[in-house]
């Protein structure tokens, strides 16, 4: 089976997903655009079609509506797509972060491409950081990731990850995301992308203050089981149970993870809390759902499914605090 990850370099220890080649740290973009496999450029060409055979070639016409996009290097196709499509290149994603680097204090920890260039993206680390109780570091990132078939918006996310289990959070506030998306169907702007994500990233400490309060709310276990079936089952804790529960293989994993088997579960901050719920579920997306591999794993807990089951639980885990 082919990757789904091309290419892709990182920082520091070893990602979550376990996936790509190592750097040492402070390396400019160029460096980054050649090891994460993104030194190539999107090119496109109008799309042809071939007719009923007239002669020996048959006659070629053009579809002016749509174009082809293709890899430079490769030549390798990568989409069909509105001639309105506004391709947002490799290059532009890194780029993105160089003043942050250089000015700001970010620093680059992973990049690479999916499907074979479809999509790609790179992961910084912009210094902000708070500990809960235990010693339970969660530090701030910003994902930037674009496609270039159609699946997914130039999207810029305000992250975290908690250091002891490398779980991945988006932070949002309200039921909302703090992401900032960015249509194909509109030039990408980097620096308006910014000034909009500066209100998301200044965010930060009312995020964690919520984080906070869900490592101090105590959860008895019946609430721990309609959590983790809302979440998972989509099945409200108060109906009937049926005989047969949708998900139960990972509605029994997620509990196994909450009740001491996961990466963090016995700190202050997550046995027998509201925190160690949300926990459970992301490490389990991240770490344990079931998939082809992960590098899909790693594609649907960023952008896909698993995105929106992490999104669920922390809504789900809010309201144990409202």
């Amino acid at each position: 089976m082919a990757h789904q990850i091309e290419q892709m370099a990182y920082v520091g220890a070893t990602p979550w997903h376990g996936l790509g080649s190592r750097l040492t740290e402070k390396q400019p973009i160029e460096v980054w655009q050649r090891e994460a496999g993104m030194d190539w450029k999107i090119q496109e060409s109008p799309v042809h079609f071939k007719s009923d055979a007239v002669g020996h070639l048959g006659a070629i016409h053009s579809f002016p509506e749509q174009k082809v996009l293709f890899r430079s290097d490769t030549k390798a196709p990568l989409s069909v797509v509105s001639n309105r499509y506004h391709t947002v290149q490799p290059r532009e994603v890194l780029e993105f972060y160089r003043d942050l680097t250089e000015v700001s204090g970010y620093e680059l920890e992973t990049a690479g491409v999916l499907k074979g260039g479809r999509k790609f993206w790179a992961l910084a680390r912009t210094g902000q950081g708070a500990a809960l109780k235990g010693n339970d570091q969660v530090n701030g990132y910003l994902l930037l990731a674009t496609s270039c078939d159609g699946t997914l918006a130039t999207t810029a996310t305000p992250t975290t990850v908690r250091v002891v289990c490398n779980n991945t959070l988006t932070i949002a506030l309200d039921g909302m995301s703090q992401a900032i998306k960015v249509p194909h169907n509109t030039h990408f702007n980097p620096q308006a992308v910014k000034k909009q994500l500066g209100i998301a990233v200044s965010q930060w400490d009312d995020f964690m203050y919520r984080m906070r309060t869900l490592s101090e709310r105590k959860v008895q276990w019946h609430e721990a089981l309609g959590f983790f079936m809302s979440v998972l089952c989509e099945t409200s804790p108060t109906a009937q149970i049926p005989d047969v529960l949708p998900n139960e293989r990972a509605l029994r994993k997620v509990q196994e993870l909450y009740e001491g088997k996961g990466r963090g579960s016995q700190l202050g901050s997550a046995r027998g809390t509201a925190w160690g719920l949300l926990n459970a579920v992301t490490e389990y997306v991240d770490h344990e759902r079931r998939a082809r591999s992960n590098e899909y794993r790693m594609d649907s807990a960023w952008f896909g499914q698993g995105a929106q089951i992490k999104q669920r639980a922390l809504d789900t885990a809010l309201r144990l605090v409202a």
